[in-house]
């Protein structure tokens, strides 16, 4: 059955005691006596000898109940602080709680602003100068500009992740100051990995961010990932060597002369001017992965927008790192799920992660096909669409679904499947031979994962009473005993399976019910009732 409650931990006891009883013992003198005459270097007490991870957990207890106040956050503010995170608190983040970290928290590796634009550019800037040890930074929704950008890039020389998503005051030339030093004529940066600028896009003049785009992906060869709805445009800027309609920024060097500067590294190729470092990309469109794959034979996760015609030569992609797959079709129609075969024949062994949206469900055999085509999976998620109009079987008429389910439909086991979610845009039920391979696949997918511990199944037109009885009549099978989290929104699913996974063995936290047609009140009260009688720690949704 579902884990029973376990008490809480040790640390967690303490920890929450202490937020108890914050106001009432460890800041009532603090607060009454001296938080307003000045800011102390320096604040003898209890939490100079709580180590730094402990104080962090304790401001995000805090300012996840809403209880951490100015006078908490002066006191938790220690010297010995590596990580620090107030975004559960932005409202209480001013010039002069900048003012205090900049003086007593000068070990940080890793500082999270997010949400926080009381802090004016001036003072983010006098903070990061005093701040050279940090790997990873998010500024996202803060008055960051180009003062704040250029801080970055002269004084944060190792720094790994940097997040300045939605902040208005970030333009294309804030970018080039990141990552280069007009004054000394020096590249900065050169460690960062992650950047992330989405939601700073113009409306107008896009051709100049596309171009600050490519400047930052030339002039920083440790990128990996880039996170702006311009990168794809950017790729293509390189690809072709087309820069004549790039405004050059005076004091920076142009595109032109960067791309020799990668090239007299060494960094090139002999298909396209340069190779990039990328590892991941999204929103490639499938037309352009000619393009895509020759400037990042490299990537390792990437999503990619498919039309209603596919484009030839995904055999000759290079792609042999690749292990997160994301495709999306965009079409009006939609692309059936037996074209995507030949491309997990290619694929399919490598992939650690395949999300497939809004494709045809279109032959019964094709989606536990896909299946067998990635034994290494451990996390899949798909959206399918059935055919329009009713599914046919050859040209005869639909046949009557037969009674065994338990078809060997999956050739092999999948260790390392933990994730797993299939979602069906179905409005009545599918032709019976095309219900039955879907029941048959799922039953034999789920006894063959023995640590799945994600399952959604949802608005699937097939009896969820028949995969679960199949998959738990033999519990020595250790099929789901790894089960965290199961959601059947939607889904044919009776009282008498949920009893089922109530009783059997597995770590059932979280179970999702919503819009069971066969599930009513009195069994969601049947079930509150099981779980309180077993003190289980779980918890169920329905309506």
């Amino acid at each position: 059955m579902p884990k029973k409650k376990d008490a809480p931990c040790l640390k967690t006891i303490c920890l929450n005691s202490i937020a108890q009883h914050m106001q009432a013992v460890w800041v009532k003198d603090y607060s009454e006596n001296y938080i307003d005459e000045h800011n102390f270097l320096y604040i003898m007490g209890p939490f100079n000898e709580l180590a730094g991870a402990l104080v962090q957990d304790l401001l995000r207890l805090l300012g996840e109940s809403r209880r951490l106040t100015r006078a908490m956050l002066h006191l938790l503010l220690v010297p010995h602080l590596t990580e620090l995170s107030l975004r559960t608190c932005p409202g209480l983040v001013s010039n002069a709680i900048t003012q205090l970290i900049t003086v007593r928290c000068k070990n940080l590796s890793s500082l999270d602003l997010h949400g926080c634009n009381r802090v004016p550019s001036a003072a983010l800037v006098d903070l990061l100068e005093c701040l050279p040890q940090l790997l990873r930074l998010v500024l996202s929704e803060t008055q960051s500009n180009t003062q704040v950008l250029s801080a970055i890039g002269s004084s944060c020389r190792v720094l790994r992740e940097l997040d300045i998503s939605n902040c208005k005051k970030v333009s294309a030339e804030s970018l080039l100051h990141l990552v280069y030093d007009p004054a000394q004529g020096t590249f900065c940066c050169s460690k960062l990995r992650v950047l992330v600028v989405t939601g700073n896009e113009p409306r107008s003049q896009v051709e100049n961010f596309i171009g600050a785009i490519a400047f930052v992906l030339l002039a920083v060869p440790s990128l990996e990932y880039l996170d702006s709805s311009c990168v794809m445009e950017a790729l293509c800027l390189i690809h072709a060597y087309h820069f004549e309609g790039i405004r050059r920024v005076e004091g920076f060097p142009s595109l032109e002369e960067l791309v020799q500067t990668r090239k007299s590294t060494g960094v090139n190729c002999c298909l396209s001017p340069v190779t990039l470092n990328l590892k991941r990309v999204n929103e490639v469109e499938e037309q352009l992965l000619g393009t895509f794959s020759s400037l990042c034979r490299d990537v390792v996760e990437v999503t990619i927008f498919l039309t209603d015609c596919p484009v030839t030569g995904w055999s000759s992609m290079s792609w042999s790192h690749l292990t997160h797959l994301t495709m999306h079709c965009t079409g009006p129609k939609g692309r059936p799920l037996t074209k995507l075969i030949p491309v997990l024949e290619v694929l399919g062994s490598q992939l650690k992660h395949l999300s497939l949206s809004d494709f045809l469900y279109d032959e019964k055999f094709s989606f536990c096909a896909i299946l067998n085509l990635c034994p290494n999976l451990r996390a899949f998620q798909s959206l399918l669409n059935p055919l329009s109009g009713p599914l046919r079987i050859g040209s005869g008429d639909l046949e009557a679904e037969p009674q065994n389910w338990d078809l060997q439909l999956i050739h092999h086991a999948f260790p390392l499947l933990s994730h797993f979610s299939l979602i069906m845009n179905t409005c009545g039920p599918l032709p019976p031979q095309y219900a039955t391979v879907l029941g048959a696949t799922l039953a034999c997918l789920l006894k063959a994962s023995p640590v799945l511990e994600t399952l959604s199944l949802i608005s699937l037109p097939v009896s969820m009473d028949h995969i679960f009885q199949i998959v738990l009549e033999q519990p020595a099978s250790g099929a789901l005993l790894k089960l965290k989290k199961v959601s059947l929104c939607q889904s044919h699913v009776s009282s008498s399976t949920i009893h089922l996974l109530l009783s059997t063995d597995n770590q059932l936290g979280t179970m999702n019910l919503e819009q069971c047609p066969d599930i009513y009140r009195k069994d969601y009260d049947e079930f509150l009732k099981t779980v309180k009688q077993r003190n289980l720690d779980l918890d169920i949704t329905w309506q």
